[in-house]
């Protein structure tokens, strides 16, 4: 492969952010750091109303809006393509306004995105939904920056208060979009719309961050050859094979219930429900896998309780599906969390980590919204079971084929060398 060019390598720098910055301990005072903490927390709901409100509904936004099941592949997969183009464009604002003042302005942006999907017909629906996955896409980017700024001694749980709130937020999304619904008449719009309201109180709550001032960075690092690394391609493949099941769990799997007879509101309470697993999930399989020597035994044993859980989803006795979902959940939460530590597994300094990082979250959404795309190419054609029990089984397998080579106790081949002023 070819060098990487100038202006390549300097957004990869940008994806530096905050690792060079002095760590604080904590915020200035008590106040301070709990009033950031509750910011945090409701920024982090945000992150998935937006993608797990749609699926609870689909079939009615579908119905309504007279969309094909290709179209309504699309409509799913184009937030999540928006989470992989649009979040490397965070640390270019990040630079220019200050961490704070950029999730202030994105949270209006996702706002806007979640109320106009609901406005000017077709064109709303889908400029809203990619107006929505670009902000989400930043806003991923930063919060852990911050965290890691601003709570440099409780990284580790305020990581896991972070991840916890992401999930609840989804699953109040999956949960509650379908009543709402049926208390406005049956009717889609104001029960999307009423997820910008989470987003515009977050926005309040954020706003005293925009007067905290925050030293510069300390010097940049460069770090050369990352796309020509083989380890870091197939960290980079494991993230977005892993995130396109779930991705398509988020967009599609009330629907595929409801091909089996469950209601709209049974099928949001399931994708409710596996959401909810995944939070002990994300906390519970990183400290077991801990006692691994490398990363493969938990991702074999939760990619199995994935795969397991989507066959379930589609073949499984109904009255049991429950169990299924809960099993698909805390596989999903664990598969997410081992896929996250690899990042920082597989790398010899943070500066790389954070390299790694943007390549997997560039290149690995991308891969990852081929997943609901190719649901609604298949649901297009047939309503039967086998060909989403194949599209499962050949992405899992390939998960499992580039996680055992991203599982072994390696480091990639590239470091970080400081750039002389």
């Amino acid at each position: 492969m070819r060098e990487e060019s100038p202006g390549r390598q300097a957004i990869a720098d940008e994806l530096l952010i905050n690792d060079d910055m002095p760590a604080a301990a904590a915020p200035a005072n008590r106040n301070r750091a709990l009033l950031l903490l509750l910011g945090l927390v409701l920024v982090g709901l945000n992150l998935r109303p937006a993608l797990s409100s749609l699926a609870p509904v689909l079939a009615m936004v579908s119905a309504d809006s007279g969309l094909s099941p290709a179209l309504s592949g699309l409509l799913t997969t184009l937030p999540v393509a928006c989470l992989g183009i649009f979040g490397p464009l965070a640390p270019h604002l990040a630079r220019r306004l200050g961490s704070e003042k950029t999730i202030a302005l994105v949270l209006v942006a996702l706002a806007a995105g979640i109320l106009l999907r609901t406005q000017l017909g077709l064109f709303g629906l889908f400029a809203g939904s990619a107006l929505a996955g670009a902000a989400i896409g930043v806003i991923g980017v930063l919060l852990p920056g911050i965290v890691k700024r601003d709570f440099a001694n409780r990284a580790g749980l305020m990581t896991g208060v972070y991840t916890m709130a992401l999930c609840l937020g989804a699953a109040l999304a999956a949960g509650f979009t379908v009543p709402a619904a049926e208390h406005f008449g049956h009717d889609w719009r104001p029960a999307l719309a009423l997820w910008a309201l989470p987003a515009i109180l977050a926005l309040a709550v954020w706003w005293p961050q925009l007067n905290t001032r925050h030293a510069a960075g300390q010097g940049q690092w460069r770090v050369q050859g990352i796309l020509r690394d083989p380890l870091a391609w197939q960290v980079t493949l494991f993230m977005g094979l892993q995130s396109s099941l779930a991705y398509i769990v988020f967009g599609w799997l009330p629907s595929i219930l409801m091909d089996r007879g469950l209601t709209a509101m049974q099928g949001g309470l399931m994708l409710s429900l596996s959401t909810m697993v995944q939070v002990p999930a994300s906390l519970l399989v990183p400290m077991l896998a801990h006692r691994c020597r490398n990363q493969r035994p938990p991702i074999v044993v939760t990619l199995l309780m994935v795969i397991a859980g989507l066959l379930g989803m589609l073949y499984a006795p109904t009255d049991s599906l429950i169990l299924w979902a809960a099993l698909l959940g805390f596989g999903q939460g664990g598969l997410f969390s081992t896929a996250l530590s690899l990042l920082a597994h597989r790398s010899p300094d943070q500066h790389v980590a954070a390299h790694l990082s943007g390549m997997a979250q560039g290149i690995g959404y991308m891969l990852a919204s081929m997943g609901p795309f190719a649901v609604g190419l298949i649901r297009g054609r047939s309503h039967e079971a086998w060909p989403l029990a194949l599209l499962f089984s050949l992405i899992a397998a390939a998960a499992f084929c580039v996680g055992m080579l991203a599982g072994r106790k390696r480091l990639v081949g590239v470091r970080a060398e400081p750039i002389q002023p």
